[in-house]
C-alpha cells in the first residue's frame, strides 16, 4: 500500500480524464439493491474504500456480490437475516443507508451507530423520525440501533433541513411502505436524481426527485431487478478542474454532466479560465494567472457543493487578491487550512 503521494509541480495539466462514478451515487444504489428479487447490475462503480465496506455489508447480510472491473452484481435473493455486522457499519455513515431498505424489505433492521468522517456532529436523528413517521418502532441500547416495522404506512414526511442522507433513506423505507408517501424540503441533488432512477428501473413508482418534493407510492408487487450506469462524480470532476486551473493547461473531463458542477465552473470562470461545457463532458483552459473572486458560501445543491469548498481554496491560493470562503454546511471543513499554511498560503479563519 502506498504510504504517500510525491507531487512535483510547476507543469501545466494537458489531456483527457475519465471521471469515475460518483460514491455518493454508488452507496444509496447498492443500499436500493436489497430491494430486488433477482441480480441488479451496477456499471460505473468506483473502486473505493467506502464501496467496499458496502459490499462487505451486502456480502454480510449473505447476498452474492461480484465485481468485473468497475461493474457490480449484487443478487439479494440468498440473504439470510437483516443484522448488518458492527465492524462493518462502524467503518462509514452511509451505512445507515441500509436501514432503509432492510426495513422497506423485512420490516426489522439492527444495527450499531454508524461510523463516518470527521466533519463534526453529523446525527442520524432526521433518518430515525423519518422511520417513525413511517410506523417503525426504534430501540435503542449499548450502542445498538433496532427497528421494527412490519407495516410501514405511507404519510407526509417534513424534512427540518434538506439532508441527502435523510432523504435517501426515507425514499428507500417509502417503497416498502403501503400507500403514498411525501417528502418535502427534500434534498435536490444530482446523486438524488440517480436514486429515483435506479428505483423506477427496479419497479418502483417515485417522482420528484430533483425537486423540494418527492412522491413515493408504495410497492404492491416485488420489485424485480436491473442494469444501471452510475452517473459521473461531481466532486471528482470538481478536483480535476481546481488542478488544471491551479497548474494551467488544457484538459476534456469525459462522462460528467456540466449542469452537476455550474457553481463550480461559475466560480473558475470568475477567476479567469475558460470552460466550454459540452453533452459528453467540460473542457477547462487556464494560464495559471488567476484572479480572486467573490465570496464563496458553501450551501446544499444546486450551491455551491462543501465538498469542492477545499480543493477550489487550494486553486485560488493561486490568485491575485483575496477570496473569503463561508462554510455553511458542516463544522469541521477547514482541516486542510493548518496544512495549506505550513506550504506557506496565506489564509485566515475567523469564526
Amino acid at each position: 500500500m502506498m504510504d504517500y503521494f510525491a507531487v512535483e509541480g510547476g507543469r501545466p495539466l494537458e489531456g483527457r480524464v475519465f471521471v469515475h462514478g460518483a460514491k455518493n451515487s454508488a452507496l444509496p444504489l447498492l443500499a436500493a439493491t436489497l430491494l430486488a428479487d433477482g441480480e441488479s447490475v451496477l456499471h460505473n462503480c468506483p473502486d473505493l474504500t467506502d464501496i467496499s465496506a458496502a459490499l462487505g455489508i451486502l456480502s454480510g447480510l449473505g447476498c452474492r456480490v461480484r465485481r468485473e472491473g468497475a461493474t457490480v452484481m449484487v443478487d439479494p435473493t440468498c440473504r439470510r437475516g437483516h443484522t448488518i455486522p458492527d465492524e462493518l457499519m462502524g467503518q462509514m455513515r452511509a451505512s445507515v443507508l441500509f436501514l432503509g431498505s432492510l426495513l422497506a424489505r423485512d420490516g426489522e433492521a439492527v444495527a450499531c451507530w454508524p461510523g463516518g468522517c470527521a466533519l463534526g456532529a453529523r446525527p442520524i436523528d432526521l433518518h430515525i423520525r423519518a422511520f417513525q413517521a413511517l410506523g417503525a418502532q426504534v430501540r435503542s441500547w449499548n450502542g445498538r440501533l433496532s427497528f421494527y416495522g412490519p407495516r410501514l404506512h405511507g404519510r407526509r414526511l417534513a424534512l427540518p433541513i434538506p439532508s441527502v442522507g435523510a432523504t435517501e433513506n426515507a425514499m428507500l423505507a417509502a417503497v416498502g411502505a403501503s400507500g403514498v408517501t411525501t417528502i418535502s424540503n427534500a434534498a435536490r441533488e444530482p446523486e438524488i436524481v440517480d436514486l429515483q432512477t435506479f428505483l423506477r428501473k427496479l419497479g418502483a413508482s417515485v417522482h420528484g426527485a430533483g425537486t423540494s418534493t418527492v412522491v413515493v407510492e408504495g410497492a404492491e408487487q416485488p420489485l424485480h431487478s436491473c442494469c444501471h450506469r452510475i452517473l459521473g462524480d461531481r466532486i471528482a470532476a470538481a478536483t480535476y478542474l481546481a488542478a488544471a486551473a491551479a497548474a494551467g493547461g488544457d484538459v476534456f473531463l469525459r462522462d460528467i454532466d456540466y449542469r452537476h458542477l455550474s457553481t463550480v465552473t461559475g466560480v473558475l470562470r470568475q477567476a479567469g479560465c475558460t470552460l466550454s461545457c459540452q453533452e459528453d463532458g467540460i473542457r477547462l483552459v487556464s494560464d495559471g494567472r488567476l484572479r480572486a473572486v467573490s465570496p464563496i458560501r458553501t450551501a446544499p445543491y444546486p450551491g455551491f457543493p462543501t465538498d469542492a469548498q477545499a480543493v477550489v481554496m487550494s486553486a485560488l491560493l493561486r490568485s491575485s487578491g483575496t477570496t473569503v470562503f463561508v462554510e455553511n454546511i458542516f463544522e469541521s471543513r477547514y482541516h486542510h487550512v493548518p496544512e495549506l499554511v505550513r506550504m506557506g498560503a496565506d489564509i485566515r479563519l475567523e469564526g
